[in-house]
C-alpha cells in the first residue's frame, strides 16, 4: 500500500515540475486558420487571445460587410478551436508521459 503511496507522491512531484514547462509551452504556441478562401485570416496565442488578423483587400472591395464580420469570426472561431485542441493534446502527453490513467489529463490545467 505504502508503495503506491511512494509512487504517486513521486509522480505528483514530477508533474509539479513539468507542468510549467508545459503551460509555457502552450501559452507560447500560435495557431492560425482562414475563412473564405483565405480571405480572412487570424493567429491566435495558445490562450485563445487574437494576436493578427489579416484581411485580403479584395474581400474589402466586395463592398459586404456582414459577409466580412462573418468570415472574420469563422477565422478567429477556428483558430482558437486550434488552441485548445494543442492545449488539450500537450496536456493528454504530459499525462501519458507520467502514467496517469486516460481522461487524468484534465486534471493537470
Amino acid at each position: 500500500m505504502f508503495g503506491n503511496l511512494g509512487k504517486m507522491m513521486k509522480m505528483a512531484q514530477e508533474m509539479k515540475s513539468k507542468l510549467p514547462e508545459v503551460q509555457a509551452q502552450i501559452e507560447a504556441s500560435q495557431h492560425s486558420a482562414s475563412a473564405g478562401g483565405d480571405a480572412v485570416s487570424a493567429t491566435v496565442n495558445g490562450r485563445g487571445a487574437l494576436i493578427d488578423i489579416r484581411i485580403d483587400p479584395k474581400a474589402l472591395a466586395e463592398g459586404d460587410a456582414a459577409l466580412l464580420e462573418d468570415l472574420v469570426k469563422a477565422a478567429v472561431s477556428a483558430a482558437q478551436n486550434k488552441a485548445v485542441t494543442y492545449a488539450a493534446e500537450v496536456m493528454k502527453k504530459l499525462a501519458t508521459d507520467m502514467g496517469l490513467p486516460p481522461g487524468m489529463e484534465g486534471m493537470l490545467g
